[in-house]
């Protein structure tokens, strides 16, 4: 089962154990072998997602929105994103250099594409820029490919 992630970046740590455990309840339903996590790698729930398929067992398929995307992403996750990146099986590229909004809805249009289901760690508010979590939901749902919300209770965002 190939499975993508698109969620709020920004997430409180107090929100983020929840997210994590609903994650990782979602990806035990897979076998280890069949299991294909597609993420963008970003911090927050995309990196959550592609570290707990890691762990199950499963592979990981990096999607790389734009040339200067790890340069856009907080310093204290590079870290993080350099090590997941190099665990990636395959990694997909949009073929644009700057990490923008139009960068950022690529990347999830390949996503979307690649995935067989979509995880969205989503409070069901409107995107805050084009490309947003939301704006994922509504490709996904446009393209029928299925989607699952993940949103605790008790749950927030910045």
């Amino acid at each position: 089962m190939r499975v993508g992630i698109s969620g709020h970046r920004g997430l409180s740590e107090r929100t983020e154990r929840p997210v994590r455990a609903e994650l990782r309840d979602r990806i035990q339903q897979y076998r280890s072998e069949e299991l294909v996590g597609i993420s963008c790698l970003a911090d927050g729930p995309d990196a959550w997602f592609a570290e707990l398929v890691l762990e199950r067992g499963g592979r990981l398929e990096a999607v790389v929105p734009a040339q200067e995307y790890r340069e856009g992403l907080p310093g204290w996750h590079h870290d993080t994103y350099d090590r997941l990146l190099r665990q990636a099986s395959d990694i997909h590229e949009t073929g644009l250099t700057r990490s923008d909004e139009k960068a950022h809805m690529a990347g999830s249009e390949i996503l979307v594409g690649l995935a067989d289901h979509l995880v969205a760690v989503w409070d069901r508010q409107p995107a805050r820029g084009f490309g947003g979590t939301a704006d994922v939901v509504a490709y996904a749902q446009r393209t029928g490919t299925p989607v699952t919300i993940v949103w605790p209770d008790g749950a927030e965002r910045d």
